[in-house]
């Protein structure tokens, strides 16, 4: 038997899988690294943390391995987008990584439009300037940091930094290049116009590869470090979104996608470059070769749920938290949510605004609160399929992946919110699926993604909305939707009392 490595590198922690020729994983482990959070709004990594981890999990996972390590053909990658790490001359670190939640550069955000105006900057990127993305955070490090900025050689997403850190070789691909405001997406290049516009060079920039593209074989540092065999091929891999889009058979036109991790996405498969959503949605390309993606994000989605955890109950597991959630009432008992602990992005793009709970009385008790916190991450997340069904796509059916497919009442709930059957998925390994699979097509096992997926990914269960829930919540969303527009001015007035 044969295997594959998928790595997921994500915000709080990386995930290692090992699979078999049949999409079985045999192996899996997570490390966990911390987030660097030094004052409002910032969020940052130290690179070198996401390489130990990677490298302490998989020398664990070999130390486990029954069989010749030759056997283990390739690695390839998922990872969080939008990160900014920068390295010089002789490609060393220069700086913690700024991550995709870090909310520091709404004045850069601003200079973009400026500087390319806001529609020329949708027709070359597809998207608007956001704070997460790279291209602020590049000329925030400008504006700030100068110093460092004049040491900088080229820029890595954080994935493509761990790949240099395991191969020696340099490069990004179109699902994470899309992300950072600087690819011209439907000419699928580092845009010349964007790049002369803010004084950077084309070589600031990594050279471009497809996603199931064969970047290099493994170091013989990284084989010392971890036990892996020097010829284990080595593939680019792509951003979460995209691979978890592949992990969950997102391959074909009118398939969607809903995600809960640390952020949550709901994902939509598109074939074609040319669609206009207004930058309302992101726009970015998948990574399947010539297939695209439209995606909506909530920045606090799961995140949502483990601050409540760690606040509230911290001593108690997840499962035992959500207990009793079936048993509240549609509603939560007249108690909402808004999920903004830092910020929004679908549809509000807003640094600024914070979470509320509305309609507190001294009769709710902790499983109001918590139903509340998933109708309103779910209700967040819902405002993105109400955009796409605006744009006349047809959402009959959605996978759910993550921490919103672990719990039977939440799938419910999320039939019932988005009126839509979801589907649960046999083996739910999302994006670390994604990446094996990225794999799998690099050594051969498959012609296309398509027919991997048909092999690897099968379907447990489906949730079919209960009507007279749907039309209960089409009200309290009607009520959900009011509280950012009446609550915006307040979190503005707020922000100067601020840590």
């Amino acid at each position: 038997m044969k295997y594959v490595i998928g790595i997921d590198l994500g915000t709080s922690a990386v995930k290692i899988l090992l699979v078999d020729q049949k999409g079985n994983v045999c192996m899996e482990t997570s490390k966990s690294y911390p987030l660097i959070q030094e004052q409002f709004g910032y969020s940052e990594q130290n690179p070198e943390e996401w390489v130990e981890k990677t490298v302490e999990g998989i020398s664990e996972m070999i130390n486990q391995f029954q069989g010749d390590i030759h056997d283990i053909e390739g690695i390839s990658f998922s990872g969080q987008m939008h990160g900014l790490v920068l390295l010089d001359r002789e490609q060393r670190i220069l700086r913690n990584a700024i991550l995709w939640n870090d909310t520091r550069t709404t004045k850069q955000c601003r200079e973009i439009y400026e500087t390319v105006g806001k529609q020329r900057l949708l027709e070359i990127t597809k998207n608007p300037a956001l704070e997460g993305f790279t291209l602020p955070k590049i000329l925030w490090v400008k504006e700030n940091e100068p110093e460092t900025f004049e040491r900088a050689s080229v820029f890595l997403l954080p994935k493509d930094y761990l790949r240099y850190r395991i191969t020696g070789n340099i490069h990004s691909e179109y699902s994470d290049a899309a992300g950072t405001l600087l690819l011209n997406m439907s000419k699928r290049e580092w845009s010349e116009e964007l790049l002369n516009l803010f004084g950077l060079s084309p070589n600031f920039c990594p050279p471009l590869v497809e996603s199931h593209e064969f970047v290099g074989t493994i170091s013989p540092e990284f084989s010392r470090l971890t036990g892996l065999s020097e010829f284990t091929k080595v593939f680019a891999g792509g951003a979460d979104n995209a691979c978890g889009a592949i992990g969950s058979g997102i391959l074909s036109e009118g398939k969607t996608l809903c995600s809960v991790g640390t952020s949550g996405v709901v994902l939509s498969y598109e074939t074609r470059n040319d669609l206009d959503f207004e930058g309302k949605v992101h726009y970015f390309n998948h990574g399947e070769p010539n297939s695209f993606y439209t995606m909506g994000v909530t920045l606090s989605a799961g995140y949502s749920l483990n601050w409540f955890k760690e606040k509230i109950a911290q001593d108690e597991k997840f499962e035992d938290l959500l207990q009793e959630v079936g048993i509240v009432p549609v509603g939560s008992n007249g108690l909402l949510f808004t999920p903004y602990l830092v910020g929004e992005r679908t549809p509000h793009a807003d640094s600024t605004i914070r979470a509320s709970f509305i309609g507190m009385d001294a009769l709710h008790e902790r499983k109001d609160f918590v139903r509340a916190i998933l109708e309103g991450i779910t209700f967040s997340l819902n405002e993105s399929i109400e955009i796409f069904r605006e744009n006349g796509k047809n959402i009959e059916a959605i996978v759910s992946i993550g921490g919103g497919a672990k719990n039977e009442a939440w799938l419910q709930m999320q039939a019932d919110i988005f009126d839509s059957k979801i589907e649960k998925l046999e083996s739910e390994q999302g994006p670390g699926m994604g990446a094996a699979m990225l794999a799998a097509i690099g050594c051969g096992w498959f012609s296309t993604l398509k027919e991997c997926a048909t092999s690897f990914i099968q379907t447990e269960k489906i949730y079919y909305p209960i009507k007279e829930n749907v039309e209960k919540y089409k009200k309290l969303f009607s009520i959900y939707k009011q509280i950012y527009k009446n609550t915006k001015s307040l979190n503005e007035q707020l922000k100067e009392f601020k840590r």
